[in-house]
């Protein structure tokens, strides 16, 4: 049986097209950034157009002197942990982010708690969509940054970013968007958002691994967590590599000359879950009251365990994921779904299917044969 990849929220293909901007750049022979000769003066200038047009692309302002900053990072991960150990600076102080952060986010938040900092973990709903309303209330005037995701990675629920945003600045307080699976699926403008901070990646739309940005508006008060270089003036030092810069660039301008990818990914989406639920008894679908970006789809599968269900699915060529894949090695239960008060049954029997641009119709009637035959297998194995 062919493979089937509906993990795309763990990564994506690289697109043949980004790949030969990469290729055609390693061929100019592009040298150090930060090398005063000639050679190094060419390769400033390749590393400068691809960070204006990804500014440009996300909705930065970069045509005054009140200019934001896109910082290139090594990825999400990088860049969230920049964002918020950055802006938090040095303790005592007080920090917030959302319950259903990505573990990049909350790892860097109990590393801010073990340094001194105070941390307040904002409450969601059962749809998985952050607490806005107890936002003022947990503000504090100690209060160094806020961290709210615009996309869940697990259950695809949208946040209400811009609302955070609007009270953030009220309180004078920077706000930091996680926007790793947002961006390349749905519009993102950085400007409109109204946040401090936002986190891109290039490896979750058809771009290299290794490369992602951290966008800041014009003066935030950032300290860097790096040090040793001048490059991106010492907010992120070390050598930046301009063929990686490329291929973000590449892969963000294929997405968003793409304005039809929302409603494709949708309708493959909608084909997935709809199948699933007319073939299969007692299937959950988590998250399904928040308004959701469109190629996130997490399942529970009542009466199945979700670590027999995701191996036996792979033996059966179908990808998918318990959550995120930075916690994949752990067999905790998802966090975001605890957040949420699902239920032990509900925790126990979840998978998240996550689509691209590469997922067709037929993949995902495929996957569906597939999942529904595993399922009752399993099923029928407990029951004996």
């Amino acid at each position: 049986m062919p493979p089937i990849y509906l993990d795309h929220n763990a990564t994506t293909p690289l697109d043949p097209v980004v790949a030969e901007a990469m290729r055609a750049c390693d061929a100019e022979g592009f040298l150090n950034p930060a090398s005063q000769h000639q050679f190094g003066q060419r390769a400033r200038r390749r590393l400068e157009t691809a960070r204006e047009t990804i500014a440009r692309l996300l909705g930065a302002r970069t045509d005054s002197h009140r200019a934001d900053q896109v910082l290139f990072t090594s990825g999400g991960t990088e860049s969230n942990n920049l964002a918020l150990i950055g802006l938090a600076g040095n303790p005592p102080g007080h920090v917030i982010v959302s319950a259903i952060e990505h573990p990049s986010v909350l790892g860097a938040a109990e590393h801010l708690e073990r340094r001194g900092f105070t941390v307040d973990r904002l409450p969601v709903d059962k749809n998985g969509v952050a607490r806005i309303d107890q936002l003022s209330d947990v503000l504090r005037p100690e209060t160094r940054v806020v961290s709210l995701m615009l996309v869940n990675n697990e259950t695809g629920a949208i946040q209400p970013v811009r609302e955070a945003a609007m009270i953030c600045e009220a309180a004078g307080v920077p706000l930091h968007t996680d926007a790793v699976q947002a961006v390349g699926k749905l519009p993102v403008n950085f400007a409109e958002l109204g946040v401090t901070a936002l986190t891109a990646t290039a490896h979750k739309l058809g771009g290299p691994r290794g490369v992602g940005v951290l966008i800041l508006s014009h003066g935030a008060p950032l300290q860097p967590i790096h040090f040793g270089g001048f490059q991106q003036a010492g907010l992120r030092p070390g050598t930046e590599s301009v063929t990686l810069a490329v291929g973000m660039q590449t892969a963000l301008e294929l997405a968003i000359n793409r304005p039809e990818i929302p409603a494709r990914l949708e309708v493959v989406r909608d084909q997935f879950e709809r199948t699933l639920l007319s073939q299969v008894p007692d299937v959950v679908v988590n998250g399904v009251g928040a308004a959701r970006a469109p190629h996130t789809s997490n399942l529970s599968f009542l009466g199945v365990d979700r670590q027999m269900l995701v191996v036996a699915l792979d033996l059966a060529g179908v990808a998918c994921s318990t959550g995120s894949a930075c916690a994949s090695g752990s067999s905790d239960p998802s966090h975001v779904l605890m957040a949420m008060g699902a239920s032990d049954p509900v925790l126990g029997s979840a998978l998240r299917f996550s689509f691209g641009l590469t997922t067709t119709a037929a993949e995902v009637d495929a996957a569906c044969e597939r999942i529904v035959k595993n399922v009752k297998d399993l099923r029928s194995r407990k029951s004996s």
